[in-house]
């Protein structure tokens, strides 16, 4: 069978955060807040796949920024609480995104968006940033009861899928999950957002790219070379 789908992460792969920047400038008084909120509910999220503890990434993001707020001898308002969580399903996809996906789909590849966020939350993200023509499926980790880098987490998207995991590729900004992805059994393509260094002890995928033009590019011609050599 050959390698014919491609998973990508959301929040920050595909989605750019930066918007979220002056909204936590303005109730926090940092900018630089809005990475470390996002540092924490990612955090959160994996203690609780490592523990077995039921939540939702929605309501973890809200328990975060509380959090986050007191940490800072802070309170929200909850008007301006709620303008922070809520802009977090309308934020735009980075520009280098559509290309590289209508590139792979024009070359027969069907297309997944795959997130931490719910259903609910992760189809309106897609809805509202213009790409839901360029996903053919739109799949969540919360049916899982649990978070990726969990491996049961890649390999029920795989069953879901209906592909064999090793045929999966999972593209993502973030190295503990293209790292979560490798050691499921899935291939990985990791795109370098920040110019941040891959933790040296994570696994690594083949492909390592800082534009998403040029990892769709490079994923094909990987592909195309499994393929031939099958």
């Amino acid at each position: 069978m050959p390698r014919d789908t491609v998973l990508f992460d959301i929040n920050e792969t595909v989605l750019d955060l930066f918007p979220l920047k002056p909204k936590f400038a303005a109730a926090l008084g940092d900018p630089a807040a809005a990475s470390t909120w996002f540092a924490m509910l990612l955090h959160a999220s994996t203690v609780c796949a490592l523990t077995g503890v039921r939540t939702g990434f929605a309501e973890l993001a809200g328990l975060m920024l509380d959090r986050l707020a007191a940490l800072r001898d802070r309170s929200l308002p909850d008007a301006e609480r709620s303008d922070i969580l809520d802009s977090f399903a309308s934020l735009k996809p980075h520009a280098d995104v559509q290309p590289a996906l209508e590139k792979l789909r024009s070359q027969g590849y069907r297309t997944v968006a795959f997130s931490n966020s719910s259903q609910d939350l992760v189809t309106r993200q897609i809805a509202n940033s213009g790409l839901a023509p360029f996903f053919d499926v739109v799949l969540s980790v919360e049916a899982t009861g649990s978070f990726k880098p969990d491996g049961k987490v890649y390999a029920i998207a795989a069953a879901r899928l209906e592909r064999p995991i090793a045929d999966l590729r999972l593209v993502a900004a973030h190295d503990w999950d293209t790292h979560g992805a490798l050691m499921a059994g899935m291939q990985a393509a990791y795109v370098d957002r920040t110019g941040t260094s891959y933790n040296p002890l994570y696994r690594r995928p083949d492909i390592v790219e800082t534009t998403m033009g040029d990892l769709a590019a490079a994923v094909i011609v990987a592909d195309r070379t499994v393929d031939t050599a099958h």
